[in-house]
């Protein structure tokens, strides 16, 4: 059979690359088509996984508007040339892919507020996965996992950090080390939102970089490292994984990794606009497992981070709580390659069930 995936963001590229392997080791053949969004194209060769790209994104807003239109055109054209069987993705590309060219459609989602792209692809998906954190209900093709889409590649069966990272990132084997990732806010799901602003991040950089050594990976590339004492986090994007295994914290106004810090086990404190009572049913999850912090407030986000580089026991703790939290959730690779080889689509497929999305609860309160 053919098989087609979209990876429109470097996330994108993890979540499906064991599903892409795994299929073609069965004798199948599989195309991925990629944007040159980021480290996307990066990922996609360092992973030596087949795809051709459709157009390429920079990390502003405006650039989606101006190049909506050719990507449309070009994913068209290639979905016909490749004449898939079932093609796989994340939203609207995907879905209308498979809708123009009748091709079923399954659609990995995992972010509530995504409401437009829901409306414009929810019709044409022959089958919807969310986790089973999930807030809303997405109608009769709505299939939830237990765990994350990051269990596609974080999952205790798919990934073992390598034990050389320390030594690649310069860091002694004891010595403390926190990772701060700062967002570009440049997709359609980012509009009004905002997070860490450049004034703030000196100041968090500041005073982390009294008790650790501090690596900044910046989305939008403008970080300026003069006079702060930071480094960039410079290794191939295909080991931050490894990387973030090993770091005591990691502060954050992304999204995707502070769900893979807490599937790794380490602590993560994530800060943006997005966090409240409206919040994403994943980070509501994590935060009420004591894996995370979800904290709106900048001066109650730095304070946490210093407080959790004071605890020495901080490791192990969670470690444990991760290892707990990760005892029954699916390996969600496999879940993907089960319903790509499933003549009777995801009804079928052992780790999916439909229901209602749970019901919101206010997290504990964490002890100070």
């Amino acid at each position: 059979m053919n098989y087609l995936f979209f990876t429109n963001t470097p996330a994108h590229v993890h979540l499906y690359k064991h599903a892409v392997a795994a299929l073609e080791r069965r004798g199948h053949d599989v195309l991925i088509l990629g944007r040159d969004y980021g480290c996307t194209k990066e990922l996609l060769d360092y992973h030596d996984l087949p795809y051709r790209l459709y157009g390429r994104l920079a990390t502003k807003k405006r650039s989606l508007f101006y190049q909506l239109p050719r990507h449309y055109l070009s994913i068209l054209r290639q979905t016909w040339r490749y004449s898939p069987d079932r093609i796989f993705g994340m939203g609207a590309y995907a879905a209308h892919a498979g809708a123009l060219s009748r091709t079923p459609v399954t659609l990995i989602l995992d972010s509530e507020p995504t409401s437009i792209d829901h409306t414009v692809s929810r019709p044409f998906a022959d089958a919807i996965l969310t986790p089973d954190a999930f807030g809303k209900d997405l109608g009769a093709n709505h299939y939830r996992f237990r765990g994350f889409k990051e269990c596609a590649y974080l999952h205790p069966d798919v990934f073992t950090p390598r034990d050389d990272i320390r030594e690649q990132l310069g860091v002694g084997p004891d010595e403390k080390y926190v990772i701060c990732r700062f967002n570009a806010f440049g997709s359609h799901h980012d509009v009004s939102q905002s997070g860490i602003g450049p004034a703030e991040r000196r100041t968090l950089i500041e005073r982390l970089g009294d008790d650790a050594t501090v690596f900044v990976s910046d989305e939008s590339g403008t970080m300026e490292f003069d006079g702060i004492d930071a480094r960039p986090y410079d290794l191939h994007p295909g080991l931050l994984h490894d990387a973030l295994s090993e770091a005591h914290l990691l502060v954050a106004d992304t999204q995707t990794m502070v769900t893979e810090a807490a599937l790794l086990g380490t602590p993560a404190i994530r800060s943006n606009s997005f966090v409240g009572e409206e919040d994403m049913g994943n980070f509501i999850e994590l935060e009420s497992q004591g894996l995370i912090f979800n904290i709106a407030s900048f001066t109650e986000a730095i304070e946490r981070a210093e407080s959790l580089l004071d605890d020495d026991s901080l490791t192990e703790t969670w470690a444990a709580k991760r290892d707990a939290f990760m005892a029954d959730k699916v390996n969600l690779t496999d879940v993907i390659v089960e319903l790509a080889t499933s003549p009777n689509g995801a009804a079928g497929v052992d780790g999916l069930s439909h229901g209602s999305p749970p019901r919101r609860t206010d997290p504990p309160t964490p002890e100070r």
